[in-house]
Formats: structure tokens, sequence, C-alpha cells
């Protein structure tokens, strides 16, 4: 009989809150049971499209054979594209820019080329898990720092500043941020400017939601605060313009060059180590950024709708608290209790069908009990699931009554 394969260590603690969900909702779903979806960010599910002229570029670029291999940092329209995009957005001296398969690959390989075993990168928690993912893979330290949930969901700049050590290489923000929805002040990217300078830290600045605001409200990129600070800014087609499944991204570096030097070479040899990004999807990224942008307006409409239902009726809810998302399209609920938001979600899944995120799926603070929702989904949906949530919260609460309701924060 022959030994069992043993995986790498680097993979043991390698989680994604967001797709593992999904095994327990399928096992619910086989028993016949009504399923409400609001877990996956992907609004190619719901009532949303691309523009249409993106997918004509596409589908034109696949007719004339552009089906081969691509440069490896990217073809020239898309990174002109990509360049005026910077720069109307205020980053300059910008010194590379590259498109990588989704925003995700981009963070990869940066994370890739800067950090060594043992070292670390200041990471949002609550925040994405694939850079958590990342972390482990390269076997690198964790080292989170916090959100302020009472201010918005702004990052915690006294605990970013107790986090750096000697062995800390970066600083990562998600902005607006997945999971919260929360739109960072300039007040807190200048600070958060200072302290990469200070202490010779990149800031990986994740903007593939910068496009989907609310309320008016504009987003400044924390590279155009800034000439010399060393930042690469990561975007992507996935979100502002419904193309997740395309997996088209970018990163922009900027700052010093003889800073960034050997950075960005390094960079590079991985680029071209991997060949190129997805070819003929590259050719939607000028029509994107420099077409009508009606699409973008409509969704926003949509989404806005979506995200004050969302906050009304969570809040409604006694024993649950939310912020007011700024941006993107999720909601960050609080749960004023003391079980696990891990029980509660299981039981959420079996009981009533609607699927939602933990939140220590993303992190937050030690004590604190959260899920994410998505507000994808239609009002008629919406409606459904938040009144099952808040009908079950309640027979929850009585039948699992360790927890504690403690009312709003």
């Amino acid at each position: 009989m022959s030994n069992k394969i043993t995986p790498a260590k680097r993979t043991k603690n390698i989680t994604y809150a967001v797709r593992d969900i999904v095994v327990l909702a399928n096992e619910v779903a086989k028993s016949g049971k009504e399923m409400l979806y609001l877990n996956i960010g992907d609004p190619n599910i719901y009532d949303f499209e691309p523009p249409k002229h993106l997918v004509e570029a596409t589908y034109r670029a696949m007719l004339e054979n552009k089906n081969g291999y691509a440069p490896s940092s990217g073809i020239k329209e898309a990174v002109d594209a990509i360049e005026h995009e910077a720069e109307r957005k205020g980053i300059t001296n910008v010194h590379d820019i590259f498109v990588t398969n989704g925003a995700s690959e981009a963070i990869d390989i940066c994370l890739t080329a800067l950090v060594n075993e043992g070292e670390n990168v200041l990471t949002p928690t609550p925040g994405y898990p694939l850079y958590t993912a990342i972390e482990s893979k390269l076997e690198m330290i964790s080292n989170p720092y916090y959100l302020d949930e009472k201010n918005g969901w702004t990052p915690d700049i006294d605990d970013i500043k107790i986090k750096i050590n000697d062995k800390t290489k970066a600083i990562i923000l998600i902005n607006p941020n997945n999971p919260t929805g929360s739109l960072y002040t300039q007040e807190s990217l200048l600070q958060i400017i200072d302290i990469a300078l200070e202490n010779d830290l990149v800031i990986f600045a994740d903007e593939i939601y910068d496009k989907l605001l609310f309320d008016g409200k504009e987003h400044v990129s924390i590279a155009s605060l800034n000439k010399d600070v060393s930042c690469i800014t990561f975007s992507g087609l996935s979100k502002n313009y419904m193309v997740p499944g395309f997996r088209i991204g970018w990163g922009i570096v900027s700052g010093r060059k003889e800073v960034l030097a050997d950075y960005i070479e390094a960079m590079n040899k991985i680029l071209r180590a991997r060949l190129s990004a997805n070819h003929p999807e590259q050719y939607g990224i000028k029509p994107s950024l420099e077409g009508e942008q009606s699409n973008l307006l409509e969704a926003k409409e949509k989404l806005a709708s979506r995200r004050d239902m969302t906050v009304e009726m969570l809040n409604a809810i006694p024993g649950i608290s939310c912020v007011k998302p700024e941006g993107a399209f999720y909601a960050f609920p609080q749960l004023h209790m003391n079980q696990s938001d891990n029980h509660f979600v299981a039981e959420l899944i079996k009981e009533t069908g609607v699927v939602v995120v933990p939140g220590s799926g993303f992190g937050q603070v030690p004590g604190t009990q959260h899920f994410r929702v998505v507000f994808l989904p239609n009002e008629q949906i919406l409606e459904k699931a938040y009144k099952a949530i808040g009908e079950f919260y309640q027979k929850y609460l009585e039948k699992f009554p360790e927890p504690s309701v403690a009312g709003k924060q």
C-alpha cells in the first residue's frame, strides 16, 4: 500500500470563507430548501451585466485571432488606457503598469516579489481573505491591523503604528473596503502615507471598487496624494464593469524610481515567467475606461437602493447593528451576542437557507461577531432574506441562551 502524499505545510492555514461556506450551503440545498445566496460578490448572477462595448471589443479581438500570448505586462492599448486612468486619478511618478489575470494575480505577484518567509505586511482586519491566503502560502507572519467600527470602519491609525516592526515590508489598504463597504477619508490616507514614508513601507492600494460609490462620494487614490510614497494601485474590470469571469486586473507602480527599481524588476521577472494575462479580454480595457459609463450609473443607482434597504432592515433587528456602507456592495453587520459567528451562520443556513459569510472569515476585533452580506440581489430577495434573518435571530437566542443582547452599539 502506498503512503499518502503529504501536502506542503504552507497550505495548512489557507482558508477562503466566501467559498468555504458554500460546502454547507450545497448540503442544505440538497434537502430541497429554497436558498437565498448573499455570500458571493458576483454581479453577473443577479441583474447586472457588463457594458456592450466591452463585450463587443473582446469578441472582435477573438474573431481577429488575438488568441495567442500577449506581452508579459499587457498589450500597449490596455497599458496606455490604464496610464490615462492613472492620470485622471491624479497618480503621477508612475514607473510601471502591468495587466494580470484579475487584481488577485497582481496582488499575489507583488507580495511574492517583496516579502520573504518570516516577514510581514500590515493587513486590514476585517479585510478580503485573499491576503491572508497569500500570507499563508508565502509563510509570512500574520500582522493584522484593525478598522474602527465606531468610526465608520476607517483604519485605526494608532493600531497601525504599534504593529510595525523591523520585519514589516508593506501596508495593505482596501478602499472601498471589502467586507465593510467603508470609504477612507483623505485625512486617514495622508496619515498612512506619513507612516509608510517614515518606515520605508510599500503601500498596496486595492481600489477594485473605486467607481462603485454612493451618496455623491468621490474616491481619492492614495497614490495621488504623494508622488514620493512607494505605492502599487490595484484595480480591474471585475467589479466596476461587471466581468469578474474575464479575470482582468492591473497594477500601477508609483513613487521614487531609485527606491523602486529593484522591486519593479523582481515583479517583472515573475510576470515574464507566467507568460501573460488573458489576451483577448485585454481589448476590453480601453473601451471600458474611456467609453460611455451609463452601465456604471445604472449599477450605482440600483446598488444605492439595495444598500439603503440593507441598512434599514438589518438595523431594525434587535441585537444587530450595521454601519452604512459608502461603496462596493457589501455590508458587515455586528451580532451583539457571545456565540461565535461561525455557529450563527451555520445554523442560519440550515434553518432558513439564507447564505451569508461569518465575520471571522474576514477577521474582526477579538470579542466581536459579524457576518457579511452581499446586497447585489434584487429588493424582493433581499427583503425575504433580511426578514428571515430577523425571525431566525430571535429563535436562535432562545435556543442558545448563552448570548446576551446588550443593545445597539
